[in-house]
C-alpha cells in the first residue's frame, strides 16, 4: 500500500510538472530523460586500460606509501643493530707536563705522555645488546608483512567493489533498454486507447528512477576508484578499470585449520613472539648489570733530557663497581622482567584478536556464500522467469503495466543483490586470508553468468 501511495504521488507530481511545462505525457519529457541517461552513461565509461587483480596486487606491494615507509624502517632497524653490536670508539690522549714556566718553549724539559684507551663492556653484554636490536629488526619485518597482507586485502575489496560497480552499470544498461521499450509500448497503447494515461506516466517514472540509480552507481564506482588509487600510490583522481570474475569457492576451510594457519603465519603473532624474546634478552642484559665494565689504557712516556730513563711506558685498568649501586640495578632487572610478562600478555591478546577476526570473517564468508548460492541458483532464475512472463502477458494485454513494472524492479533488485553478495564474499575471503596470514586453497565453483547475459526474450516488440 505504501509503495502504491508513493507511486501515485510521483505520478501526480510528474503530471503537474508536465502540465506546467506545456508538455503532454509521452512527448518530449521522455526524450529529456533518455538524453540524460545517455549523457550520464557516456560520462561513466572509462578509457583506462583494464587491470587484473594480480596486476593491482603486484603494483600495490611496490608502490603503496605505507609499505614503502615500513621498508625504510627495516633499513633503520638493521643499521641500528650493526651500531649496537659494535665496540665503543677508542680514544687517544696526549699529556705534557713539568714544563718550566721560565722556559715554556723548551719541550726537551717537558714530560710527554701518549695514551691509547678502549672501553670494554662486561662479558656477554655486547652480544645481548645486539640480540635486542636484532629482535627489533624482526619486529619491523613482521610489521611490514602484516601491512602487505592488510594492503592486499584492501586492494581485493576495492577491486571487487569496482568490478561490481562495472557489472551493475552493464546491468543498468540492460534495464534502461527494457524500460525504454516499455515506455514506447505504453505510449503506443495509450494512443490507440488500450491503456490509460497513467501507464505512460508510470513508465516515465520508472525510466527516471534509472537515472537516479545510475548516479548512485557512479558514486560507488568513483569511491572504489579513489580507494584503489590510494592503495596503489596513485593520484586519487586517476582513471582505472578492472577486469575479472567472481569465483565463489565450493567449500570453506574449517575453523580449526584456519586457526592453525594463523598461529604459524600471522605476522602480528610473529611480531609479538619476537617482542617476548626481545624482552627476555633485555632481562638477561639487566642481570648482566652486576658485571663490571672495563677500560684498558696503554701509554708511552718520554722524560726530559738528563733523566736516567727517558723512555718508559704505562698501563692502566679501570673497572666499574655496580654492586655499590644495587638499587638501580635491581630496579632495572624488575622492569625488564615485568616487560617480559607484559609482552607475553600482549601475545595472548593478539592471539585472541586473531581468532576473533578469523571467526568473524568466516561467519561473513559463510553467510555471503549462502546468499550467492541462493541468488545464483534460485532467485535469479525465478526473477528472470517472472519478468519474461510479465513481458509476454503485457504484450498480450493480459496484465497491467504495474505488474510489468514490479517484475522489472524485482529482477533489478535481485541482480543487484547477487552482485553485491558476490562482491562481499570475495571481500570476506580476502579478510579471512589476511586474518590467517596465508592464502588457503579453495576449489572455486564455475563463475555465474555475466550481467549482460542474453536477454533477447525480454524485448518488447511494439506493434505498428
Amino acid at each position: 500500500m505504501k509503495v502504491i501511495k508513493i507511486l501515485v504521488l510521483s505520478m501526480g507530481l510528474l503530471t503537474s510538472a508536465l502540465v506546467r511545462a506545456g508538455v503532454s505525457p509521452g512527448s518530449d519529457s521522455l526524450g529529456v530523460v533518455e538524453d540524460l541517461l545517455r549523457q550520464e552513461r557516456q560520462h561513466a565509461r572509462s578509457t583506462a586500460p583494464r587491470m587484473s587483480l594480480t596486476e593491482l596486487e603486484r603494483e600495490a606491494l611496490v608502490s603503496n606509501p605505507e609499505i614503502r615507509l615500513l621498508s625504510r624502517r627495516i633499513a633503520i632497524a638493521e643499521a641500528r643493530a650493526r651500531i649496537v653490536g659494535s665496540r665503543e670508539d677508542p680514544s687517544f690522549m696526549y699529556r705534557g707536563w713539568g714544563t718550566p714556566l721560565q722556559r715554556p718553549w723548551d719541550l726537551n724539559l717537558t714530560q710527554h705522555m701518549f695514551m691509547y684507551s678502549q672501553s670494554l663492556p662486561g662479558p656477554g653484554k655486547r652480544a645481548l645488546r645486539a640480540e635486542v636490536a636484532g629482535k627489533e629488526t624482526e619486529i619491523a619485518k613482521a610489521q611490514l608483512e602484516a601491512k602487505k597482507r592488510e594492503v592486499t586485502a584492501q586492494v581485493r575489496r576495492a577491486f571487487y567493489d569496482l568490478l561490481r560497480s562495472q557489472d551493475e552499470l552493464v546491468l543498468h544498461d540492460d534495464q534502461a533498454a527494457l524500460a525504454r521499450q516499455a515506455v514506447e509500448e505504453a505510449r503506443i497503447k495509450y494512443v490507440v486507447g488500450k491503456v490509460p494515461q497513467q501507464d505512460v506516466l508510470k513508465a516515465q517514472i520508472a525510466l527516471t528512477k534509472l537515472v537516479e540509480h545510475l548516479v548512485m552507481l557512479q558514486q560507488e564506482g568513483g569511491l572504489a576508484t579513489s580507494r584503489l588509487n590510494f592503495l596503489l600510490g596513485r593520484d586519487p583522481a586517476s582513471p582505472i578499470a578492472v577486469e575479472g570474475q567472481y569465483a565463489p569457492p565450493d567449500t570453506l576451510p574449517p575453523l580449526l585449520e584456519l586457526e592453525r594457519l594463523a598461529l604459524n603465519n600471522r605476522p602480528e603473532l610473529a611480531a609479538a613472539s619476537s617482542a617476548i624474546h626481545q624482552g627476555e634478552a633485555r632481562a638477561k642484559l639487566a642481570q648482566k648489570g652486576y658485571s663490571p665494565d672495563y677500560n684498558l689504557s696503554a701509554g708511552y712516556m718520554l722524560m726530559p733530557d738528563g733523566a736516567r730513563y727517558r723512555n718508559s711506558y704505562m698501563a692502566e685498568l679501570s673497572v666499574t663497581l655496580p654492586w655499590l649501586n644495587r638499587k638501580r640495578h635491581d630496579a632495572e632487572i624488575a622492569e625488564a622482567q615485568a616487560q617480559v610478562t607484559a609482552e607475553q600478555a600482549e601475545y595472548d591478546y593478539q592471539r585472541s584478536v586473531v581468532f576473533q577476526e578469523i571467526q568473524e570473517a568466516l561467519v561473513r564468508a559463510q553467510s555471503a556464500k549462502r546468499l550467492v548460492n541462493l541468488y545464483r541458483n534460485t532467485l535469479r532464475p525465478q526473477a528472470q522467469a517472472s519478468l519474461k512472463a510479465a513481458v509476454s502477458a503485457y504484450q498480450a494485454d493480459r496484465t497491467d503495466f504495474l505488474n510489468l513494472l514490479e517484475s522489472q524492479n524485482t529482477t533489478l533488485d535481485v541482480e543487484l543483490a547477487y552482485y553485491r553478495s558476490a562482491s562481499e564474499l570475495e571481500a570476506s575471503l580476502a579478510d579471512l586470508e589476511r586474518a590467517t596470514g596465508a592464502p588457503f586453497e579453495r576449489q572455486a565453483s564455475p563463475p555465474g553468468p555475466e550481467p549482460h547475459s542474453d536477454d533477447s526474450d525480454l524485448s518488447l516488440e511494439v506493434p505498428r
